[in-house]
């Protein structure tokens, strides 16, 4: 099992590499395209979808939906931007459910009858997708060599190592018993350490070799890494409640060693629309 793991990861590591800085914006929009299109039919197994023909539809549903954005954020081969302005908006609706199911987790098991039914948890799936597409569209947009979708992924990997090994060692106090029994406080705080130090890292060497940053910028650059471990966090609860929901381990059997495709982007479907958001803020402050 271990050897598929890193097997696994050093495959996933060099795919996401090579996809994220050496596709175009258009062809990279279909790669991520089709990695939300499968995640969608692993979310079917938390809507308690059975049947192929039922999470299909689903899919197909959320791949409808993502072909109308090539329409609305002007998403095309002759062109390596996006409307922002659209953009932001629907960034903003994905943020606004984050926070939601933040309440959401806060109150469960007892708020369980309040959201448990397929149409809900298939709407959840929807605000939970298509927002994590639109912001990893966005952040290849504003650097087309891939370097702000890269520095997201790594940041997010981050706190899930920081976590880990915190977690591990330190670890007493529960962060959310009811739905991650082996999350701790102490986790998180390793996780967001760890977090902290590589954004450090990266907003001066984006001074010091790619960008010549405001005080502004400077200032809302250090809200990425108690960002990214907020949405992390949430993103990886959600998914546990989820799937503790339907009685599952892993939302799929993709990725040998890992589960599947949701087990290793939950942080980052939460995550990408606020690292998204604000650094759209940022740029703006540079115009």
């Amino acid at each position: 099992m271990l050897k598929q793991r890193i097997i696994t990861a050093i495959s996933l590591l060099i795919g996401l590499i090579g996809t994220t800085t050496q596709l175009s914006l258009f062809n990279f929009t279909l790669f991520i395209s089709l990695v939300v299109v499968l995640a969608s039919w692993e979310w079917g197994g938390f809507i308690g979808l059975k049947e192929s023909s039922a999470k299909l539809t689903y899919s197909l549903t959320i791949a409808a939906m993502i072909i109308g954005l090539y329409f609305i954020l002007d998403i095309s081969t002759r062109d390596s931007s996006v409307d922002f302005v659209r953009a932001s908006i629907l960034l903003g609706l994905g943020l606004l459910f984050w926070i939601l199911m933040v309440f959401v987790l806060a109150g469960y098991p007892e708020n369980k009858s309040t959201w448990n039914n397929e149409s809900k948890i298939a709407c959840m799936g929807m605000l939970a997708l298509v927002p994590s597409w639109v912001g990893l569209v966005v952040l290849k947009s504003l650097e087309e060599a891939g370097l702000l979708a890269l520095a997201l992924v790594i940041l997010v990997a981050a706190v899930d190592i920081g976590a880990y090994f915190a977690g591990v060692n330190f670890g007493s106090r529960k962060l959310a018993p009811n739905l991650s029994p082996k999350k701790t406080w102490e986790g998180v705080w390793g996780g967001f350490a760890l977090c902290a130090v590589i954004s450090v890292a990266m907003i001066w060497a984006a001074n010091s070799y790619f960008l010549d940053l405001t005080s502004v910028q400077m200032v809302v650059l250090f809200f990425l890494a108690p960002l990214t471990t907020f949405f992390s966090v949430i993103g990886d609860l959600l998914e546990s409640m989820l799937k503790r929901n339907q009685n599952i381990k892993d939302s799929g059997r993709l990725l040998p060693g890992h589960g599947g495709i949701l087990d290793r982007i939950d942080s980052l479907v939460a995550t990408a629309p606020p690292f998204a958001l604000l650094l759209v803020f940022m740029m703006s402050e540079a115009s």
